[in-house]
């Protein structure tokens, strides 16, 4: 490995600021729906008392879980000891607490009272998932940010390593929190399962890898420096690798549910007659979210394409949205097993599927928090070395001659 020079990006260029002022607008638009919201409740979205996490949940969750799989990079190179990645972390770390930036942000602001998030700060309850989320979260922030300052800080260098394995167990810590939350549910018949914790571990190296490869392809490619293939083909082989651990964690899951008859409702459900849960599993999760970005990467002919590889990326992100709104829309949207055996109904909704359109100012929310990520991921390459000036061949690659 060469000796390696790490610059932060001038962002002068017309181009840098467009990007900062679409996404300075999207993250505004998102606030002044959370205002919106407050003012007039949440009558004026699409949720109701049995679908009480919305859109706005799809995107904190997603983003939540993808700022853990976005460190994984970094881990690869301090845990793991692979030379290779050293480089990469950096903008690993950054990203990671760019991401859970924005998804607590939508998460607080969907809340309804953002303003009580100190009682939830203050008074636990620890039989709560959610409360140890409170813990888990801050945990990772702290984490993460004294993993950047040993990197980034020549005095403290010999602390990295360490350093390294406190935010990778913290990191899988979060994601299993996470993950937990639905899977400690058992009042709902989606959400029952012990595999949601291990299935959402890796569906964060997958959903973290692509965002992390995608902005890393994006950077290289708008500031003009160089990127070699080495490191492109490294990470692009590791993704389909994350994918296809995707499916498999999915398949076993939807097996495993459909040995037990209780779940065979919800199966069905999911699988063959939910409308749109249905598709989005099989269009937007299985079939755009895993198999043809695992074809854009490997297919020959195609899979040294840097375009095909960055829309792989792009493929895998709607996929992971699609898989967190069947998950957590879908979950809710089917009606709760109250007298197994029994069907019944009431003017509480009971034993009826559940309808759910997403509203404008839901839909801005989530994006808003997207955006705040990525203000947060921009200005923190235009103010500190994050990249470094070259990752070409003859400097990233071990190997090069």
């Amino acid at each position: 490995m060469k000796i390696i020079n790490y610059r932060e990006i001038e962002g002068r260029s017309s181009g840098f600021l467009i990007l900062l002022a679409i996404l300075g607008l999207l993250a505004l638009l998102g606030l002044g729906s959370a205002h919106y919201m407050e003012e007039h409740g949440h009558v004026v979205t699409g949720m109701t008392n049995q679908i009480v996490w919305g859109i706005p949940h799809v995107f904190a969750v997603f983003l939540i879980v993808a700022a853990s799989g976005a460190l994984n990079v970094a881990s690869i190179g301090s845990v793991f000891g692979k030379s290779f990645y050293k480089p990469l972390a950096p903008l690993s770390a950054l990203l990671a607490i760019g991401l859970l930036g924005g998804g607590l942000t939508v998460l607080m602001l969907d809340l309804g009272r953002p303003d009580r998030v100190i009682v939830a700060a203050t008074h636990y309850n620890f039989k709560s998932v959610f409360a140890w989320n409170v813990f888990l979260y801050s945990g990772f922030f702290g984490a993460v940010a004294i993993y950047i300052w040993t990197m980034m800080d020549k005095t403290v260098s010999s602390y990295t390593k360490p350093a390294g394995y406190l935010a990778f167990v913290v990191r899988l810590l979060l994601t299993t929190g996470t993950g937990s939350i639905f899977g400690f549910l058992v009042a709902r018949q989606f959400y029952d399962s012990a595999l949601l914790a291990p299935m959402f571990i890796i569906m964060s190296f997958s959903y973290g890898l692509a965002i992390y490869l995608g902005v890393l392809m994006a950077s290289y490619k708008w500031t003009n420096r160089p990127l070699g293939d080495a490191v492109i083909n490294r990470l692009k082989n590791l993704l389909g690798v994350f994918i296809a651990a995707v499916l498999l964690l999915v398949t076993i899951f939807h097996m495993t549910n459909l040995y037990f008859t209780k779940h065979h409702g919800v199966e069905a459900f999911i699988l063959l007659n939910g409308g749109i849960y249905t598709s989005l599993f099989w269009l937007g999760q299985i079939i755009l979210g895993s198999l043809v970005p695992l074809v854009l990467l490997y297919a020959p002919g195609i899979s040294k394409s840097r375009s095909a590889i960055a829309f792989a990326c792009g493929l895998v992100i709607l996929g992971g949205l699609s898989q967190m709104y069947v998950t957590i829309i879908g979950g809710q949207a089917y009606p709760l097993v109250l007298f197994p055996g029994y069907q019944e109904s009431s003017s509480f909704f009971d034993g009826v599927v559940h309808n759910y359109s997403p509203s404008l100012p839901e839909t801005l929310l989530g994006l808003g928090g997207m955006a705040i990520a990525g203000i947060i991921v921009t200005l923190g390459l235009k103010v500190l070395r994050f990249l470094p000036l070259s990752l070409a061949d003859s400097v990233a690659d071990p190997h090069a001659k």
